[in-house]
């Protein structure tokens, strides 16, 4: 009987021995490293335009195409600068795209926007083009600062968003004026009346 316990007890230790070893990790792997023609970790590079540095682009893994023309970026964190090379604004994204053919930078996934002095923009996806040195979207955006909320589909504006235009469906609020957007057709013009005539009644 002291035998059969202890093989027992034998048997449940190698059985909670096997449940509780820790399985090697396994690193994850993308699709996109075995079409790439290059792979680079920790990447850092600049954006310029006729020598002149427009943003400074960092993200965790990138991967080369078309003849290195062409990066494919996993999380994205850019800083662009003003042409005295200041910092202007950073932004950030799981995905992004460079183009060396192009000078556009197209950022993707929870893409935000923090200018310097406050303001903040999320959209789904941006374009930045660095000889215009300006970001857009055709995709829904919310901005946000201290006194005031838009939002809309599409916009055109510099970095630190000072000036922005909104393509269509802006609406907001900005220190207690709320806008909306317009539903149906334009009100009409309002009907003049006509002038009182100036001969005297008989």
């Amino acid at each position: 009987m002291r035998a059969y316990f202890s093989m027992v007890f034998l048997g449940v230790v190698a059985l909670t021995a096997c449940e509780t070893k820790k399985q090697p990790p396994t690193a994850s792997h993308s699709p996109l490293a075995d079409s790439a023609d290059q792979v680079m970790y920790g990447a850092k590079f600049n954006l310029t335009d006729q020598g002149l540095q427009r943003a400074h682009v960092e993200a965790d893994t990138a991967y080369f195409f078309d003849e290195n023309t062409r990066m494919e970026l996993q999380n994205v964190h850019a800083t662009f600068f003003t042409v005295t090379g200041a910092k202007d604004a950073v932004l950030t994204s799981q995905r992004g795209t460079t183009n060396s053919r192009t000078n556009n930078m197209i950022a993707r996934r929870n893409v935000v926007v923090v200018s310097e002095d406050g303001r903040r923009l999320t959209t789904p996806e941006l374009i930045y083009n660095q000889q215009k040195n300006e970001i857009s979207s055709d995709s829904a955006f919310v901005m946000t600062e201290p006194n005031r909320r838009l939002e809309g589909i599409g916009f055109r504006s510099d970095p630190n968003m000072k000036n922005i235009q909104i393509l269509k469906g802006a609406s907001g609020f900005a220190r207690g004026v709320s806008t909306s957007p317009i539903v149906g057709p334009a009100p009409s013009s309002p009907s003049v009346a006509p002038a009182p005539s100036s001969t005297p009644k008989r």
